[in-house]
């Protein structure tokens, strides 16, 4: 905050060469020996830096911000203009895409010019042109609330970044009080709840057949056996209740496996439960002949629970207990080893390629209920496993000579978490093949709403996962339209960049 108090006594410069001015970092822009010497100003700038911004910087940060906020709705507008009758697309179709690219844009008008304008002093436009919007008076962010009403109110004023950071420019600091946790959860789950049913009807509505919003009611409530009715409830239902169960499962695992090995980057492929999974059914293909997801499924999920095994007892060799160190590097080497030997299989059968490429990208469609009502129960099992382990692992992440300290058993707490993380990604790799991302930065998103408890971060997690899964594959049915995009490549081509967005943005630490 700058200070804004009238000193007493003016001080006077007699020698440069010493006192605390003379190691300022801009001491060579020190004013002559006798001069006042301001005590709200900072030497080490420039005039020059001092002047008001240009209008021409401060119109293109603006048109940079409002560039963010239609893009958006641009893509929204040419994706539903793409659903025209002569791509198949219906009412419902367009309707569902137009409502999301006007969520999508409101939700960053808010975080650009609320979050980033209100609590750093930056959104996207001002952090390009090196601006920040202050409080005129304080010197200091005016707040998310402020910042989302008009700029040119009295008491707001944009200035340069030089200027804000020499006269102490500070953000608003994160409440982190029960209070506001407590809000922040609550808010959270209501927007979740909301979010699970909008993709659950988005991914009812949409497909290769257009729909009618009658025809689809009709079909939900009252079916009388028509082609639409059997289309919704025996193909498009499951498939969304399907997507929406995994989803969960890899959401819960992927902050399971973040919080056992304390590593913020890792997901199911750290400790080789995919890979796992994979060998078992490029092997089951090659020697039994095995071609139908249904028939992958018992293989995939015995890969995956022996690849746990395998890496648990690895990293336990000796007698020593598993730290997050030796699971991640054991799990590391053991999936490494499992990608070759399917490599090696893959490219000595031409057969075994074609069915397993299918396989191995990750799709929830030409999934029946048969499926999802096998792999229902394991992954129960592992959800109700993995809440009962919260407070033990509450107590691992502040680490384990701390966790031993207070009694809890590491090894018990830590295997009974492995239990529960090869359960679930068994279970969803199964269903549906190796899908990434979504265990891997849905704990991350859930971590910002709920803290570090993970009481709230599974339940969070599961529910984010959920809502992404079904989400991509909606978003797969509609950009290769009379065709679909399998929702593991469309989870890779989103995620990756917003992981990237991720890291740069927040500082991953150790968990």
């Amino acid at each position: 905050m700058r200070d804004t108090t009238t000193p007493i006594e003016e001080d006077r410069v007699t020698d440069t060469a010493s006192g605390p001015l003379a190691s300022h970092p801009g001491s060579n822009d020190l004013p002559e020996p006798g001069t006042t010497v301001r005590p709200d100003r900072d030497y080490s700038i420039a005039d020059a830096d001092r002047r008001a911004p240009g209008r021409v910087t401060v119109a293109a940060a603006a048109a940079v911000d409002v560039g963010v906020v239609l893009l958006p709705l641009v893509l929204g507008l040419v994706v539903v203009r793409s659903l025209a009758d002569d791509n198949g697309g219906g009412q419902v179709d367009r309707a569902v895409f137009g409502v999301i690219a006007v969520l999508a844009a409101a939700g960053v008008l808010v975080w650009n010019r609320g979050f980033r304008d209100g609590r750093a002093g930056q959104s996207v436009g001002k952090s390009l042109f090196a601006l920040v919007l202050r409080g005129a008076e304080t010197g200091d962010a005016v707040g998310v609330r402020p910042a989302l009403t008009l700029r040119r109110k009295p008491g707001v004023e944009t200035v340069r970044l030089t200027v804000a950071v020499a006269e102490d420019f500070a953000p608003v600091a994160p409440d982190t009080s029960s209070a506001a946790t407590r809000r922040r959860r609550t808010s959270g789950l209501i927007i979740l709840v909301a979010a699970i049913v909008l993709v659950a009807l988005m991914s009812v509505a949409v497909g290769a057949r257009p729909l009618t919003f009658a025809e689809i009611f009709h079909a939900l409530f009252s079916a009388t056996g028509t082609d639409t009715d059997v289309i919704v409830r025996s193909l498009r239902l499951p498939r969304t209740i399907l997507g929406l169960v995994v989803g969960i499962a890899l959401g819960v695992a992927g902050a399971l496996i973040q919080g056992h090995t304390r590593n913020p980057l890792a997901d199911a492929g750290l400790l080789g439960l995919n890979a796992g999974a994979a060998f078992f059914v490029v092997m089951a293909i090659y020697l039994f002949g095995i071609t139908s997801p249904g028939g992958y499924l018992w293989f995939a999920f015995a890969g995956a629970a022996a690849a746990s095994i395998v890496v648990f007892g690895t990293a336990s060799l000796g007698g020593a207990r598993a730290n997050p160190l030796s699971l991640a590097l054991a799990g590391a080497a053991i999936a490494f080893f499992l990608q070759a030997m399917t490599n090696a299989v893959v490219l000595l059968d031409q057969t075994t390629l074609d069915s397993y490429r299918f396989w191995v990208v990750g799709s929830v469609s030409g999934r029946g209920p048969d499926i999802f009502w096998t792999v229902l129960p394991f992954i129960v099992i592992g959800l109700i496993i993995a809440v009962a382990g919260t407070p033990a692992l509450n107590t691992i992440s502040l680490g384990d000579d701390v966790a031993r300290s207070l009694g809890t058993n590491i090894t018990l707490t830590r295997v009974v978490g492995i239990v529960a993380i090869t359960l679930l990604t068994g279970a969803a790799t199964a269903a549906c093949g190796p899908v990434a991302f979504v265990g891997l930065v849905v704990p991350h998103i859930a971590r910002a709403i709920t803290g570090p408890d993970y009481r709230w971060l599974l339940p969070f997690a599961g529910a984010l996962g959920g809502v992404l899964l079904v989400l991509a594959d909606v978003i797969g049915r509609v950009v290769v339209r009379p065709g679909e995009l399998q929702v593991g490549i469309v989870l890779a081509l989103i995620g990756a960049p917003f992981f990237i967005a991720l890291v740069r943005r927040r500082t991953l630490v150790s968990l």
